[in-house]
């Protein structure tokens, strides 16, 4: 015979209860007199529930490539009994190019079920992914471990692939249950200089006020989201950290910088040690110089995150 269902535990405990409660009834009713009122059971139950721990959430981070987010992200990770899946994005087809051979990841279903001789469409993927997603964060938390995603938002909204014709990760996690979840950012200038920098040009046309025009399309899709500053982080790490530990709801622990050493994750392109501090600007090419003036988005873009749209 299989388990009882929770509803069936209760029916037959309410029964074993009344059956009791007859040995105790009166042959005739009582005198008014002689009635307590009693709260009412269903009122009762109902107080318990709201006394009851809500379902734990998932947490979700969200920022563009080259902003310092594998950094902020290392933080998170060694705070307590966080789990931190790092560049998460199951409709990025950025793996999925034409001519591209097949990687070998026997563990990706979505992965798989995508390149397989008929692939699945994006609909499956997201039932797949909103599935899984479900359960790993149930599972965490029966071991009282929080579950954290970093989003991939390149994926997102610095490819080819229009943004506006898709789901986010947010949109997708919030049909898996709660979602609690921040946005950090960087100068724009230093990200898309980084970006430069690894060849990481994605969409078409490629330019400063095409790009400035996805990131401004990208805090519009998460602009009821808290946002954090990377170069504030930097200036004061705890400080910060401590912050979005508590938009998140997550416990915070100081000095994570001396952990840093022993979390390795994806993303880490722009980094070569674990110290927290600020970094100089990238050398900046002549043509990009051209291009500031030229942006109206970009100076529009500084403006709303409170940077200085000068080079």
């Amino acid at each position: 015979m299989g388990q009882l269902s929770t509803a069936q535990i209760l029916q037959d405990t309410l029964e074993e209860t009344l059956e009791l409660l007859k040995d105790y009834a009166w042959d005739q009713p009582p005198p008014d007199d002689q009635i307590r009122p009693l709260p009412s059971l269903l009122e009762q139950c109902e107080q318990l529930c709201k006394e009851l721990p809500g379902e734990e959430p998932v947490r979700s981070i969200h920022h563009f490539a080259c902003t310092g987010g594998t950094l902020l992200c290392k933080c998170l990770a060694v705070m307590p009994n966080v789990t931190l899946l790092s560049e998460i994005d199951p409709l990025s087809r950025l793996m999925l190019g034409k001519n591209r051979p097949h990687l070998f990841l026997p563990t990706d279903l979505i992965y798989g079920a995508r390149v397989a001789r008929r692939p699945v469409d994006d609909a499956i993927v997201e039932r797949i992914f909103i599935a899984s997603v479900a359960e790993l964060r149930r599972a965490l938390s029966e071991q009282g471990r929080y579950l954290i995603l970093r989003d991939h938002a390149h994926s997102h909204f610095c490819t080819d692939a229009d943004p506006n014709q898709r789901k986010s990760l947010r949109e997708l996690l919030a049909q898996a249950g709660p979602v609690r979840s921040v946005v950090s950012v960087r100068h724009p200038l230093d990200s898309y200089l980084s970006l430069l920098t690894n060849k990481w040009t994605h969409f078409s046309p490629f330019g400063l006020e095409e790009y400035a025009q996805r990131y401004r399309s990208f805090l519009v899709r998460h602009e009821h989201l808290s946002i954090f500053r990377y170069e504030d982080f930097v200036d004061n790490p705890d400080g910060v950290l401590n912050d979005i530990c508590a938009e998140l709801a997550l416990p915070f622990v100081p000095d994570s910088e001396s952990m840093l050493g022993i979390v390795s994750m994806s993303g880490d392109s722009g980094r070569s040690s674990s110290r927290i501090g600020p970094r100089d600007r990238r050398d900046m090419p002549d043509d990009v110089a051209a291009e500031i003036p030229q942006s109206p988005t970009y100076v529009e873009l500084c403006k709303q995150l409170g940077y200085s749209a000068s080079p």
